[in-house]
């Protein structure tokens, strides 16, 4: 049983609606953008008792301005629809996205709701990575063609250690691990590409 389970909150089963019709058609990490949605609030509900149906929303709504119609304005209708918390959560994941594209990101640890559905989204991005590269039959190769990724693993880890203290052991836990499976492989790309 998992937070997406009937009997659902209102809240939530209307994000999950919404969340079907956003992201028909579109891809997250090789996969169906609704997948990684929902993949984002289940990791929630395994590691937040009784996370806030606003939460789970949000995380199910999390990359829909990527995918909404431009017109009307995505945060108006999700305000509309779910109230000022849930376009709030999923405004601050967007520009922490935003974020990653310029020199030394920001990292944010002061707003909670944001850094679980924060951590939640680096679980299930990270990790759906390192499957893709365990099943492609060549990691390092996998890896070799994301420069991007090696560069920003010092990024994630500072984010995973100051996110440490404030979301759940487990939820931590997660995060570490699934970069630490990338820091193993980034170093083995590293010391070989060394003459």
């Amino acid at each position: 049983m998992t937070v997406l389970s009937p009997p659902r909150p209102a809240t939530v089963d209307r994000a999950l609606r919404d969340a079907q019709r956003w992201c028909t058609g579109h891809a997250i990490d090789d996969r169906p953008a609704l997948a990684h949605a929902v993949r984002v609030a289940v990791t929630i509900g395994e590691h937040v008792l009784h996370p806030d149906p606003d939460l789970i929303a949000a995380a199910l709504l999390h990359d829909t301005p990527d995918f909404a119609p431009r017109t009307p304005d995505i945060y108006q209708v999700l305000a509309t629809a779910y109230g000022p918390q849930v376009p709030r959560i999923i405004a601050a994941l967007q520009a922490e996205h935003r974020a990653l594209d310029m020199p030394d990101p920001p990292i944010r640890v002061d707003d909670l709701p944001v850094l679980l559905a924060s951590t939640a989204d680096k679980i299930v991005a990270l990790t759906s990575l390192l499957r893709r590269a365990h099943t492609s039959g060549d990691v390092t190769g996998f890896l070799r063609r994301r420069p991007a990724l090696l560069t920003m693993l010092p990024h994630f880890r500072a984010f995973q250690q100051a996110a440490h203290p404030r979301v759940p052991a487990g939820m931590s836990a997660r995060l570490d691990t699934a970069l630490a499976l990338l820091e193993r492989a980034a170093t083995g790309i590293q010391t070989a590409s060394k003459p």
